[in-house]
C-alpha cells in the first residue's frame, strides 16, 4: 500500500518498525512511543479537542451546576440569543445537524426552561425559537465562563497567533468537508 505524504507534513523521523532509542527508553519508562501520530493533524485536532472539552467540562459544566451546559448545548444557545424568533430547521442548518438532534437539543433546553417555542404565523409546523429569562440568565453566565476558558486554553498565544489559529482550522475544516 502507498500512502503518499504532503510536502507540508513532517516525515516520520524513524523507518516503519524500527524502534529508536528514546522510543525504548519511554517504553521502559511505562509510556509508549507515538510514532507518526504527533506529526498528523487529524490525531493531534483528536488530542487537543479532548484537552479543551476536559477544561470545558471542569471550568464551565462544573461551575453551572446543577444544571450543567455541555459545549453543543451553549452552541444552541450562543444561536439562539444571536438569532431570536429562529426556526429550529434554521438552526439544525447553523449548526450543521439533522433535525432528529435539534429536535432532542431542544427539547432538552426546553425542559430546563432555557429555551422556549413559538408557533410560526402563517406556518404550523415550525417553531420559533427564544431564550426564556433563564435562558438568557444562564447563557450570560456560561458566556463568562467560557471566555475565561478561552483565555486559558490560548494563554500561550498572542491575539494574531490566535486569530492565524482560528483562520487556519476554518480552512482545515473547510477542505475536510469538500
Amino acid at each position: 500500500m502507498n500512502i503518499s505524504v504532503k510536502k507540508n507534513r513532517p516525515a516520520p523521523t524513524a523507518a516503519a518498525g524500527a524502534e529508536s532509542s528514546p522510543a525504548k527508553a519511554n517504553r521502559r519508562n511505562g509510556a509508549a512511543a507515538l510514532g507518526v501520530l504527533p506529526g498528523l493533524l487529524g490525531y493531534t485536532l483528536r488530542r487537543t479537542q479532548e484537552a479543551v472539552f476536559g477544561d470545558f467540562l471542569a471550568n464551565v459544566t462544573a461551575k453551572l451546576s446543577p444544571a450543567g451546559m455541555t459545549p453543543g448545548q451553549f452552541g444552541v444557545l450562543a444561536i439562539i440569543a444571536a438569532n431570536p424568533g429562529l426556526k429550529q430547521i434554521e438552526l439544525g442548518g447553523a449548526l450543521g445537524v439533522d433535525r432528529s438532534t435539534i429536535v432532542a437539543a431542544v427539547d432538552k433546553l426546553e425542559k430546563r426552561g432555557l429555551v422556549e417555542r413559538r408557533s410560526v404565523p402563517h406556518d404550523r409546523r415550525a417553531h420559533a425559537l427564544n431564550l426564556t429569562g433563564e435562558g438568557q440568565r444562564i447563557y450570560r453566565k456560561a458566556l463568562g465562563l467560557i471566555e475565561r476558558h478561552e483565555e486559558k486554553i490560548t494563554d500561550g498565544l498572542s491575539a494574531e497567533e490566535r486569530a492565524m489559529l482560528l483562520a487556519l482550522l476554518a480552512k482545515v475544516m473547510r477542505a475536510a468537508a469538500q
